[in-house]
């Protein structure tokens, strides 16, 4: 019994780390959070080819950034940084795909973090 309950209380904190973008009417999907030493936080949607996405995110302290898609098994990474607590840009997507924007806490301090995406 005690295995299962341990087993579930893993599933559901890796579970709550993965998030679906959830656009606002005005194409815009903002948070906050904070992510322990070690763990990680991933927003993901799908996007159509010819879409764009402004995306920008600040953190009081460094973390490991990607943008990536998986094709099969393959994982393909528009963007990626190791090390960074803010950065800004555009993606422009030329496959409809479901993509993701993680972040990463490889240090030993909590990291608070902002993110912002706009589709456009």
């Amino acid at each position: 019994m005690k295995r299962g309950l341990l087993l579930l209380a893993l599933i559901g904190s890796t579970a709550a780390a993965v998030q679906d973008i959830r656009w606002n009417e005005a194409g815009v999907h903002a948070q906050s959070l904070e992510l322990a030493p070690g763990k990680f936080a991933e927003v993901c949607g799908p996007l159509k080819a010819g879409q764009s996405v402004a995306w920008s995110f600040e953190a009081d302290g460094a973390l490991n950034f990607n943008i990536h898609y998986h094709e099969g098994e393959k994982v393909t990474y528009p963007a990626r940084e190791n090390g960074i607590s803010q950065r800004k840009g555009e993606l422009k997507v030329e496959l409809d795909q479901g993509y993701c924007w993680m972040w990463s806490n490889k240090g030993a301090q909590p990291v608070k973090l902002k993110l912002e995406l706009q589709r456009r």
